[in-house]
């Protein structure tokens, strides 16, 4: 088999196993299949400030193994005899490195950290997708069922 052929095999492999663990949303309007017909608590409030943030990428073992394989394939490309078999275990951990860095980086987001005082008086912290526009002295809604609380208009 070329090395053409066997990078470009390794970069399918790559691509399917790294799509399959795409991580679920962090929108305040996206909602797993275990929370839909689910009952929520519904709780006012007023924003009072809203703050730009980070939410770090996943980091599951996908990015490194696909990683770890797309660079073994191409660092056995590297001479003959154990010249390939070093080649192919160097490629194989600096492609798994990469890998994970590739991985957080692509499913790091930009979030919102929304502080609301709720009707009752007690003041909130919610992170999520920034996806939606809030602004201090709004009224919103707080949403909290099934593990998760979110934020909407």
């Amino acid at each position: 088999m070329q090395i053409s052929t066997k990078l470009g095999l390794a970069a399918v492999l790559f691509a399917s196993i790294f799509l399959a663990g795409c991580p679920a949303s962090t929108s305040g309007g996206a909602y797993s299949r275990e929370q839909a017909r689910t009952p929520q608590d519904v709780q006012m409030g007023v924003v009072e400030s809203v703050r730009e943030v980070q939410i770090e990428g996943t980091k599951t073992p996908i990015g490194p193994a696909a990683g770890a394989v797309v660079g073994g394939v191409a660092g056995s490309s590297v001479g003959r005899g154990k010249g390939s078999t070093i080649g192919a275990v160097v490629g194989a951990v600096a492609g798994g490195v990469a890998g994970a860095a590739i991985e957080e980086g692509i499913t790091r987001t930009k979030g919102l950290e929304i502080t609301v005082k709720l009707d009752s008086g007690r003041l909130m912290a919610i992170t999520q997708a920034a996806d939606e526009a809030f602004r201090p002295g709004e009224r919103v809604r707080v949403l909290t069922g099934g593990g998760v609380t979110r934020i909407t208009h």
